[in-house]
């Protein structure tokens, strides 16, 4: 049984979510609002929130003649589409255990999820993008020891009479042991990924959060452009339940076709991180003299840094209230979070306040707690903290002797208790027993008009120990900035010369986790082996 009995020490806080279940929400919703439309997919095609809440019992009877059963672990590799949600409220129904796996994913983190979840069942497209996931599914479910049923979701998702089903059963509200309904895995760029074990409550909490802090109403539109696999699409679809709003679906976010789509659809929250806000703010540009989101309410954003300039911009030339960002990991989802009515100067530079009942400390490298404007890492409990890992042997050192969580990330509060994050503690370059901060660099070098978009990285040097190399996406793909233009603009711009980066590369893309993280792991790597290769 998957409880999260083992799970981290420390204090547990009650779950603040009102239906307890994410059953009880579709439910209430259905019955509050059944006409109004909950989702919009690419091809125009819509639900209700009645007719959600009918295809969702519907799908749950299917999948129970299949030997879906509460607590059986289903795995599931859609893209963000009706079905998607579809199967979301379906398993929620059945109280099975759904692991989430983003379209990225290949036989290699698909064989290490299932196997470590003993999935009983998965459920992929038959094709999408070009890749075959039938064809992967059928081939990862053969190599594994256990019984894996393989559902093509293409066929149609399987359906049953509603009569046949139990009635659902509310969860225990006894501390620390919400029964585990989610687990969502991390993007594994160092290593395996992560299983991380949520609860329906530890869910419903954040989507709470999002409800309070972007003061969400019923004419809401909501861009749902990263994958709904994401932990980032529970929160969403969650909050648009809450408050009765539409979510508006993209299956692969696209510059051109999805801002067109988004626009036609009204959008008023239009997410969901940098790379998407750059593409929003590209498209604006394109069309000047008029707003392309003119109902717009504001730009939600988390999962990457943001550089300051950016909020600034966006709110000046698309309007709203501008970004809105939130601090999250799968393991926490918006420890703290901006509100809609904050200064800008807060919005631009910060991760907003703590959420409701997140309890965040600041703690130096030996251990104590740091004031205001002192840097350290960030650590945390809060009610929507997860469960524990599948691999209960990383609980142990994931939480200090507290039973705070350890983020990992390196950031501070200012004297009116905003969070500020400099960057991640793995993040920082030794260059000549210096820290330097990647962040930093990376957001004097956003303001160059020549870089699109950029990631800095530490890379292994015999004489320095690390080497500062910035990796380049340019605004124009046919022109390249020379290092003398590079370090002219960052000394303009009052950089330390000890900062400069020592090293350009020039890549069309940076890779990206589902939420727009850049991976500089792959970057590590990539120029490491280049550096070795060339001598």
């Amino acid at each position: 049984m998957l409880e999260g009995v083992d799970g981290p020490p420390g204090r547990r806080i009650p779950v603040r979510f009102a239906e307890r279940t994410v059953w009880g929400l579709i439910a209430r919703r259905a019955s509050d609002t059944p006409d109004g439309v909950m989702a919009v997919d690419e091809r125009r095609r819509s639900l209700t929130f009645a007719h959600y809440r009918e295809r969702c019992e519907r799908v749950a009877a299917g999948l129970q003649t299949l030997g879906v059963t509460a607590e059986a672990r289903v795995s599931w590799q859609l893209p963000t589409c009706l079905d998607a949600l579809v199967l979301f409220g379906a398993l929620a129904r059945l109280q099975a255990v759904q692991i989430p796996l983003v379209p990225l994913y290949r036989d290699r983190e698909m064989s290490f999820v299932l196997e470590q979840t003993r999935s009983s069942f998965v459920v992929v497209p038959e094709t999408w993008r070009g890749h075959d996931y039938a064809a992967m599914a059928r081939r990862v479910a053969g190599r594994l020891t256990g019984p894996i049923t393989t559902v093509i979701s293409d066929d149609g998702l399987p359906e049953g009479d509603p009569a046949s089903l139990a009635s659902a059963a509310l969860p225990s509200m006894q501390l620390g042991r919400e029964p585990v309904r989610w687990i969502y895995y991390t993007s594994g760029s160092t290593a395996d990924p992560k299983g991380v074990l949520h609860s329906d409550g530890t869910l419903g909490t954040v989507a709470a959060i999002l409800v309070d802090r972007l003061r969400m109403r019923e004419d809401d539109r909501i861009a749902m452009v990263f994958p709904f696999a994401h932990i980032g699409g529970s929160n969403l679809l969650l909050s648009a339940l809450m408050v009765g709003c539409r979510c508006i679906c993209a299956e692969s976010f696209d510059p051109l076709t999805t801002v067109d789509f988004l626009a036609d659809e009204g959008v008023t929250l239009a997410g969901a991180g940098t790379v998407f806000h750059s593409a929003y703010l590209a498209a604006q540009r394109r069309t000047p003299g008029r707003r392309i989101f003119p109902a717009v309410r504001a730009f939600p954003g988390g999962g990457a840094p943001k550089p300051a300039h950016l909020h600034y911009e966006i709110k000046a030339e698309l309007g709203g209230a501008g970004i809105v960002s939130a601090l999250g990991l799968t393991e926490c989802q918006i420890v703290s979070m901006c509100d809609m009515d904050d200064p800008d100067d807060k919005l631009a530079t910060t991760e907003g306040r703590p959420a409701p009942g997140a309890q965040v400390r600041v703690v130096s490298p030996d251990e104590s707690l740091c004031g205001p404007d002192e840097e350290g890492e960030l650590r945390l409990i809060a009610p929507q903290m997860f469960l524990g890992y599948v691999d209960g042997g990383l609980n142990g050192d994931a939480f200090d002797s507290d039973g705070f969580f350890r983020t990992g990330d390196l950031g501070f509060f200012d004297e009116d208790g905003y969070v500020h994050i400099v960057g991640r503690l793995k993040d920082v370059i030794n260059r000549k027993g210096e820290n330097i901060s990647a962040k930093e660099i990376e957001d004097e070098l956003y303001h160059h008009p020549g870089i699109r978009d950029v990631a800095v990285i530490g890379l292994p040097d015999p004489v320095s120990g690390e080497r500062c190399c910035a990796v380049i996406v340019a605004s124009d793909p046919g022109t390249r900035l020379d290092m003398a233009a590079v370090q002219e603009f960052l000394d303009g711009r009052g950089l330390m010369r000890q900062k400069w980066p020592e090293q350009l590369e020039f890549v069309s893309e940076l890779p990206r986790a589902p939420a727009g993280k850049v991976l500089k792991q792959e970057l590590k790597k990539r120029f490491a082996s280049l550096q070795e290769a060339t001598g």
